[in-house]
């Protein structure tokens, strides 16, 4: 459960997961590429060019922003918005981007979203989803804490073994 806000609260900011930009780079080699059939013989390529055209709208239209409220997931033509409310999980496949598990049993792609990008969901969420990476840290935080004595020093089975003792 997340927790409640109050005045003193302050909302997460909200998390934008788009493709790089880096990838206009590869739109502009695809545009080169094509150039060579178009101008090589326009009447039977020309038709080519529509291939970077959609190639820049989806790098510029494809993301998912994530907020305390929900999920809006954006595609080239359409998207949708997802309340926490509806989403009960998340999947990570090994290939492709991460899925989120609904309510009524479907399941939603969330463009540009890996498990590498887990830790800023987690922010975004306001605390709905749990950052696997800080649990992990928290764990072995605590494992060290136990691992030493209250003065800091290491107990005496992790000493070496000396004749003196």
């Amino acid at each position: 459960m997340p927790p409640e806000s109050s005045s003193h609260t302050t909302n997460p900011p909200k998390q934008v997961i788009r493709i790089s930009p880096l990838a206009y780079l590869g739109c502009a080699f695809l545009l080169f590429a094509v150039s060579f059939p178009i101008f090589g013989w326009p009447a039977a390529f020309g038709w080519l060019v529509i291939a970077p055209i959609v190639a820049v709208a989806w790098v510029a239209r494809v993301r998912t922003t994530v907020t305390s409220d929900g999920i809006e997931v954006r595609r080239l033509f359409g998207g949708r918005s997802l309340a926490w409310s509806e989403i009960t999980g998340f999947r990570f496949p090994r290939r492709g981007w991460a899925r989120a598990t609904l309510a009524d049993g479907g399941e939603v792609t969330l463009p540009v979203v890996t498990f590498d990008r887990l830790p800023d969901i987690a922010e975004a969420s306001g605390g709905r989803i749990t950052d696997p990476y800080a649990a992990d840290a928290a764990t072995e935080e605590a494992a060290h804490h136990t691992a030493t004595e209250p003065d800091g020093e290491h107990p005496a089975k992790d000493r070496p073994a000396t004749d003196g003792e």
